[in-house]
């Protein structure tokens, strides 16, 4: 079952890069214990996404504009992130 912030997640990054793969991958639970974990059960995400919007784009930039789409949830809802942005064919 994917909780709200996964589906916020999901939709903010559809509409901001139509992309062909998009995986939300819930890690919460694999660091109950540690820092940043809230016990809401959505604190720990992996996002792997594959875009042309990322096709000709540094690394660096395919991260900021992945968190820039998502606005306030990386750093203030979700207290981390791993990002694996993609252009297709890659």
């Amino acid at each position: 079952m994917t909780g709200p912030i996964a589906r916020e997640i999901e939709r903010k990054l559809a509409e901001a890069f139509a992309p062909v793969r998009l995986d939300v991958i819930n890690d919460s639970d694999r660091h109950a214990g540690h820092s940043g974990h809230d016990g809401s059960g959505e604190s720990h995400f992996t996002v792997e996404i594959e875009s042309a919007a990322f096709a000709g784009v540094s690394r660096l930039q395919r991260q900021r504009m992945v968190n820039a789409a998502l606005g306030d949830l990386p750093g203030q809802r979700v207290h981390a992130l791993a990002i694996k942005a993609r252009a297709p064919g890659e």
